[in-house]
This record gives structure tokens, C-alpha cells and sequence, in this order.
């Protein structure tokens, strides 16, 4: 049986465009508001954002503690200072503006995902709702994910090579604080999308562009492109921070396939449960 729609009011464009002025007024308000508590915890938020510049970042201390443990001294990184200059006159706090945005524009996504979908839903069949449900959220969750082990991982030993990398012991890094936060931005951005993987991949698949089996027989083509693009994400020498920027990607990788295989089997048993069973009686090898 064909899915319907439920009855909803019949609205005019100009009804839409009300609605659709009200979703986008309490986006705004939320983000503002999200925005100017980052504004005025400014300590905080800052303490946050240049962590990873820092020696005694998590992340090198649990190398550390496992280096002791391991007994591999070599683990263990080397204490580093980079201090980080500004030389723009409103550049800082024009830093301090845009940061509070985007912090608050984060703390608020759940919310404005939720708004949007709550004004696009009513034009949605029962089924599209749920998947669409799930893209989203699986979307989101993969997507914090990717900016996490960013912050956490690919972020901090990125930085470290680079501001302390030298041609020569007469020339000395004086880094800005404006590349400090490009470089950051521009990696969260680009880690929350590699993370996209699988959900681009499990709608590929229900679209019929995607097969598991072509995936598999392009495994190595792949894991080509996935160190490349660990490259171009992470543009250091250090081998160990491609591999921790392309072991993530490839496991993506791999699930993805698992999630195609599956989307693949259910999309085959939809598409044969639809196929209507011909008549017997009008069936003209019955005898």
C-alpha cells in the first residue's frame, strides 16, 4: 500500500514564508544568546581554543604516561613553547567576535537542527521522517566526532611540527594568532567531514548509486586516496600523524561497506515486496 501524507493545514507561500521567518527568528535567538555567554566567559573559552598549542596538551601527556608505561622514552614529546603574537589592531578582538559565534552556533546546532526539521517535516511521507531522523542524527553525532579527535589528536601534533619545524636555527617561528585559528577552524571543518563517510555513503546506496561489492574491489584505490587525503589534511612529515589521521578514515571505510551491504539487502527485499504476484487464473501456464 502506497504511504500517505498526513492531512496538514493548507498554507499559501506567503503562510510558508511567515513560518519559515519565525524558525529563522528563533535560531537566531538561541545562537545570540549561546553567543554572548561564550562572549563574557572569555577566559574560559580561550583556554579551550589554545590548549592544543600547549606541552602539557592531554594528548601528549597520556604519550607520556604511555611511554613509562612501555618503557619507550622516545614516546614521550618533547617539551615546546609557542607563543602566538597578533599584529592586526582590531584583529583580536575581532578573534574574540567570531569565536564567541561560532561557539554559540555549536552549543545551539542541536537546536537549529531540530527547528529546520520541524518546519520541513510536515511536507514528509511516515518513512522519510524516520530515515531522515537517523541522517540527521547520525550525521551530527559523526560530524562531533570527526572535531573531536581533531582537537583532541590530528590538531595538537599538526601544530606542534609545524610551529616548531625550522629551515635554520636564524630563522624563527612567530606565529599569529589569526593562522592559529584559521589552521584550527579549517581542520575541525575538514575532519567533521571526512566522518560524513558513512552516512554519504549509506544514501548513495539507498539511491542504488553505491554497491558494496564495487566498494570492495576498489578497496586499495581507497586506501590511496585516504592517505592522500590524511596528507592534505595533516601537510607535516611526520608519518605517525598520517597514519593517525588515515587509520580513522579507513575504518569509516570499512563500515561503510558494511553499512551499504545492508541498506543494499533491504532496498532488494522492498523492491521484490512491491512487485504485485501475478493473478493465477490469469496465469496461462497454470495447467
Amino acid at each position: 500500500m502506497k504511504e500517505t501524507k498526513k492531512q496538514q493545514p493548507v498554507l499559501t507561500f506567503w503562510d510558508h514564508l511567515e513560518e519559515l521567518r519565525h524558525v529563522l527568528f528563533r535560531i537566531a535567538v538561541a545562537v545570540v544568546c549561546l553567543m554572548l555567554i561564550a562572549f563574557f566567559f572569555k577566559d574560559e573559552l580561550f583556554t579551550v581554543i589554545l590548549a592544543p598549542k600547549e606541552s602539557d596538551f592531554i594528548i601528549y601527556r597520556l604519550f607520556c604516561q604511555l611511554a613509562d608505561a612501555v618503557s619507550m622514552p622516545s614516546l614521550c614529546p618533547e617539551a615546546f613553547h609557542v607563543q602566538l603574537i597578533n599584529t592586526r589592531l582590531a584583529a583580536q578582538f575581532v578573534t574574540h567576535m567570531s569565536v564567541s559565534f561560532y561557539a554559540g552556533f555549536l552549543l545551539a546546532s542541536p537546536y537549529v537542527i531540530y527547528q529546520l526539521f520541524r518546519f520541513v517535516s510536515p511536507a514528509l511521507y511516515e518513512n522519510e521522517k524516520k530515515y531522515s531522523t537517523r541522517v540527521i542524527g547520525w550525521g551530527y553525532l559523526l560530524f562531533m566526532m570527526g572535531v573531536l579527535l581533531n582537537y583532541f589528536l590530528i590538531f595538537p601534533l599538526t601544530f606542534r611540527f609545524l610551529a616548531t619545524y625550522q629551515v635554520s636555527d636564524m630563522v624563527e617561528n612567530t606565529i599569529t594568532l589569526s593562522s592559529y585559528m584559521d589552521t584550527l577552524m579549517m581542520m575541525n571543518l575538514m575532519m567533521g567531514i571526512v566522518f560524513e563517510i558513512p552516512v554519504i555513503c549509506w544514501l548513495f546506496a539507498k539511491l542504488g548509486f553505491l554497491t558494496a561489492p564495487f566498494m570492495k574491489r576498489y578497496r586499495r584505490h581507497a586506501i590511496v586516496i585516504i592517505l592522500i587525503a590524511g596528507a592534505i589534511i595533516t601537510p607535516t612529515a611526520d608519518v605517525f600523524t598520517l597514519l593517525m589521521v588515515s587509520i580513522p578514515m579507513y575504518v569509516l571505510y570499512e563500515a561503510s561497506i558494511r553499512i551499504v551491504s545492508r541498506t543494499e539487502k533491504k532496498r532488494l527485499k522492498e523492491a521484490v515486496a512491491e512487485v504485485p504476484e501475478e493473478p493465477w487464473e490469469d496465469n496461462p501456464y497454470k495447467y
